[in-house]
C-alpha cells in the first residue's frame, strides 16, 4: 500500500472512532456552515456545500440535522468562520499540521498554543512544514460488488488520479489538488458516490516511533482533535498495526 493510502486508511479508521463520539457531526456543520456563507444554500450552485452533504451522508448524518445546519447557517443569526492553519512540532521531531474553523481566532491561537506546549510541542510559523506535506485530493469509496478498482483505473486517471489503492473495503483514489474538481466530476458521471472526499495534508516521509513515543505523540494529536475549533489534524507518523490499537 503506497504511503497516503495508508495515511488514508488510518484516518478513515479514526474517523470512524470519532463519528462514535459525536464529534464528527460538530465538525461537519460547521464546514456546512462556511460553505453556505460562501455559495449559498443550494447545493446545485454551491460545490463546496455538495461536497459537505456527502460527506455529511458518508458519516451518516441524518438528513434533518444536515437541512437544519443548511438553514441556520441562510439565516442572519448563523456563526461566521474563518479558517487558520497552524503548523508545529510534536515531541520526537514528528510534524503538526492543523486546520481549524473558528469564530473566535484569539482563543483558538491560544488553546493551539498551549496544546503543543502541555504535551512537549511547540507551535512553528506558517509555511514550515511545507516541505513536509502535500496537498492531495482523497476520495473513499466503499467496495461494492459492482465496483472494482481495475474498472476505475482507466477513467480515473483520464481525469487526474495518481492512484488507485485496494484496501479494508475501500477503493482510495489520490490526485493532485488541482485535478480535485476533474477527478470529483468524473466519479459523479459514473454513479458512484464515495464515502469521503476532501483535501487532505498528506506527509511526504513518515517517522517510526516505538510505543512509548507513539502515546506520548498521539496524547498531543488527540487533545487537538478534541478542541472545538480545530476540524483536521495531520501528522507523520508511520503507525504500525498493533499501534493502530493502542488509539
Amino acid at each position: 500500500m503506497s504511503g497516503h493510502s495508508k495515511w488514508s486508511t488510518i484516518k478513515r479508521k479514526k474517523g470512524a472512532a470519532d463519528a462514535k463520539k459525536g464529534k464528527i457531526f460538530t465538525k461537519i456543520v460547521k464546514e456546512i456552515t462556511i460553505a453556505v456563507k460562501e455559495g449559498g444554500p443550494e447545493p446545485i450552485n454551491n460545490p463546496r456545500l455538495r461536497l459537505a452533504i456527502q460527506n455529511a451522508k458518508g458519516a451518516n448524518m441524518p438528513k434533518e440535522n444536515i437541512e437544519r445546519a443548511i438553514k441556520k447557517a441562510s439565516g442572519e443569526d448563523g456563526s461566521t468562520y474563518t479558517e487558520p492553519t497552524y503548523e508545529g512540532y510534536a515531541p520526537h521531531g514528528v510534524a503538526v499540521f492543523v486546520e481549524c474553523m473558528t469564530d473566535n481566532i484569539n482563543r483558538t491561537v491560544s488553546n493551539v498554543r498551549s496544546l503543543f506546549s502541555k504535551h512537549g510541542g511547540n507551535l512553528g510559523t506558517n509555511g514550515s512544514l511545507q516541505f513536509i506535506f502535500s496537498r492531495k485530493g482523497i476520495f473513499s469509496i466503499p467496495l461494492y460488488s459492482n465496483i472494482t478498482d481495475d474498472m476505475l483505473s482507466l477513467e480515473l486517471i483520464d481525469a487526474g488520479a495518481e492512484d488507485i489503492d485496494t484496501a479494508d473495503g475501500y477503493i482510495t483514489v489520490t490526485c493532485a489538488m488541482e485535478d480535485f474538481g476533474k477527478v470529483q466530476k468524473k466519479l459523479t458521471d459514473l454513479n458512484i458516490e464515495p464515502e469521503n472526499a476532501e483535501l487532505q495534508h498528506i506527509p511526504n516521509s513518515l517517522i517510526k516511533l516505538d510505543n512509548d513515543s507513539f502515546q506520548k505523540v498521539m496524547k498531543l494529536i488527540e487533545a487537538l482533535e478534541e478542541d472545538d475549533d480545530v476540524q483536521k489534524v495531520y501528522h507523520n507518523v508511520d503507525i504500525s498495526d498493533e499501534q493502530m490499537e493502542l488509539i
